[in-house]
């Protein structure tokens, strides 16, 4: 039994100091299991996901008729295959640390005794054909003598595959006429055949029958997954307003910062709503740590998600200089490269993305944006990853804004907007949110000023998207439209761009289209800047209480709103 999953590691933003090592004990903050997940749809979009009833879906439904899963609940006394599903960044690789942690402390599954534990990521560098002993052995050499032993009692084994999400193949777990290709048998675990297959047996307990196994995904990889015999189908749904609490607790070890730092979050209803999300919370920790402090300094805490990720970067470019390398040329080509990964599904990097973006990874990794890739060297392969998806769009966006060749920045955002699988929506939102002078002053410091005609072209074509979605918003697809550009018009802090394309609107329709707290703060701020929408439409939103309160400070400046408000109890109540 391996104790490796004791402690966790956590990349700093302090001078001269690249990770910290904590025990996983005194950093873990409990997550929400449920054995409902909800429809794939629902969480498709990685910043949003908060919203679409994340946590109108929590209050809802989690806390007062489904069952929390705790973690050594995963597996009953039927062990077979589970599925953990959660989006980018909601703490499913932690998890399965904790796990397995628990495990080889005695704490957790005694039934079993061995677990063998594979990233997705590591398996896609196996080419050509190979055989699960191979895998195995390859990770666990000291098994060699005793491994066929072993596999005599599979019942008292466990697999764990992390990140389905994450793999370059499909795995057709069942018949589909999508597959043209034969399935390769693997009668045993001997016998060579394609990674995808090898799992795709375990699965469906072709090989070692009796074994468990333990997938964890993103959903928007489970359609494959959807008709298989499953001991457990669960959601990691993050955080509550108490979980989000006892996090940043256990971050700042001064209980005064602590108390200072979650007194801020909670006035800010963006940046509070985010949190049900480990690695949002992170991020908002490790960016307000030395705000807080150290006060002296007087750098202004963030407001918006963008002027969150700015800081965020900023203090990484101030923290880790290096003097022999150009630092705006490093974070274009590394934006470049980000913004490929973006458009082509990309979420882990190895040397051939490095080269063809004129990247030094031994450089990139050891300089000043150390922090913004991280390497996970455990396979046969050292690859890079950003450390969250919305970090890698980040500096996508920010690309945008430092490239020495001239673009059309309009005809960029108008292909990428035309996409509707939800990928670009956080991409364009830093976009449109880097023109904003102020969240990009800090940036400039260190990387020279952004482009002006760049910030231009982003306005504009906020400005024009604005008034188009307004003309569409008689149709649910252009009442969600609408609301993303709500969001754009907060993230752009242009208060007199938001009064400008609205002056012309005597009624915003945003009826039956589901809104969530975050949807809500971001709808006040924007509506609190004009005066003259005459009929605000909210009927059958879903608003909860959480969404009220945000709403409020707004309604004042509209003449007239209906909404469907929804009760604690769950029955509406129509409000004129």
């Amino acid at each position: 039994k391996s104790f490796n999953n004791e402690k966790l590691s956590v990349s700093t933003l302090r001078e001269g100091e690249k990770t910290k090592i904590f025990l996983l004990s005194d950093r873990y903050t409990e997550l929400i299991v449920t054995s409902s997940p909800r429809d794939r749809r629902l969480v498709e979009h990685e910043l949003v996901a908060s919203g679409l009833e994340h946590i109108i879906w929590q209050e809802r439904n989690v806390r007062r008729d489904l069952k929390k899963i705790r973690s050594d609940e995963l597996f009953g006394s039927n062990f077979g295959t589970t599925i953990l599903s959660g989006i980018a960044g909601i703490g499913k690789t932690t998890m399965v640390q904790k796990i397995l942690y628990g495990w080889a402390t005695g704490k957790v599954y005694p039934q079993i005794h061995f677990v063998f534990h594979f990233k997705f990521r590591d398996l896609n560098v196996i080419k050509g054909e190979t055989s699960l002993k191979t895998m195995v052995l390859e990770s666990y050499p000291y098994l060699q003598d005793v491994l066929d032993k072993i596999w005599e009692k599979p019942e008292h084994s466990l697999f764990v595959f992390d990140g389905l999400d994450e793999f370059k193949d499909r795995i057709e777990f069942t018949d589909s006429d999508r597959n043209p290709v034969p399935r390769v048998s693997c009668p045993g675990p001997e016998r060579l055949c394609p990674v995808a297959d090898t799992v795709r047996t375990l699965v469906q307990q072709e090989i070692l029958k009796g074994c468990s196994v333990l997938i964890t995904s993103r959903p928007t990889a489970l359609e494959s997954l959807d008709h298989i015999h499953t001991n457990l189908l669960a959601e990691i749904l993050g955080f509550f307003a108490e979980e989000r609490e006892d996090y940043i607790r256990r971050f700042f070890l001064d209980g005064k910062i602590a108390a200072e730092v979650l007194r801020y979050v909670k006035e800010n209803d963006v940046l509070y709503t985010m949190c049900f999300n480990p690695s949002y919370c992170w991020i908002l920790c490790c960016t307000l740590e030395p705000i807080f402090k150290h006060p002296e300094h007087k750098q202004p805490p963030a407001k918006t998600i963008t002027q969150l990720y700015s800081n965020y970067i900023y203090n990484i470019l101030k923290n880790h200089p290096r003097v022999s390398e150009n630092p705006r040329e490093v974070m274009l080509r590394a934006g470049e490269m980000a913004y490929e990964g973006v458009c082509n599904r990309t979420i882990v990097f190895d040397n051939d993305h490095f080269y063809r973006h004129q990247l030094e990874p031994s450089t990139f990794i050891s300089g000043f944006v150390m922090e913004i890739l991280e390497k996970d060297d455990g396979g046969r392969k050292v690859v890079y990853t950003f450390p969250h998806l919305t970090v890698q769009k980040f500096v996508a966006a920010l690309a945008q804004y430092l490239t020495p060749v001239r673009r059309n920045l309009v005809e960029l955002l108008d292909q990428a907007h035309k996409e509707n699988d939800g990928r670009f929506e956080i991409f364009l939102q830093f976009v449109v949110g880097l023109s904003c002078p102020h969240t990009a002053r800090q940036l400039e410091e260190i990387l020279g000023p952004l482009h002006h005609e760049s910030v231009g072209e982003a306005i504009y074509w906020l400005k024009v998207n604005v008034e188009a979605a307004i003309k569409q918003s008689w149709s649910e697809g252009g009442k969600r439209k609408l609301l993303n550009m709500m969001y754009y018009l907060f993230e752009s802090h242009d208060n007199s761009l938001a009064q400008y394309t609205l002056e012309a609107v005597d009624i915003l329709d945003f009826s039956s289209l589901a809104l969530n707290p975050l949807d809500c703060a971001v709808l006040s701020h924007v509506l609190q800047l004009c005066d003259t929408i005459e009929n605000l439409d909210l009927h059958q939103n879903n608003i909860g209480a959480e969404g009220m309160q945000r709403l409020v400070p707004a309604l004042h400046n509209v003449n007239q709103t209906s909404l469907t408000y929804l009760l604690p109890d769950s029955s509406d109540l129509q409000l004129q």
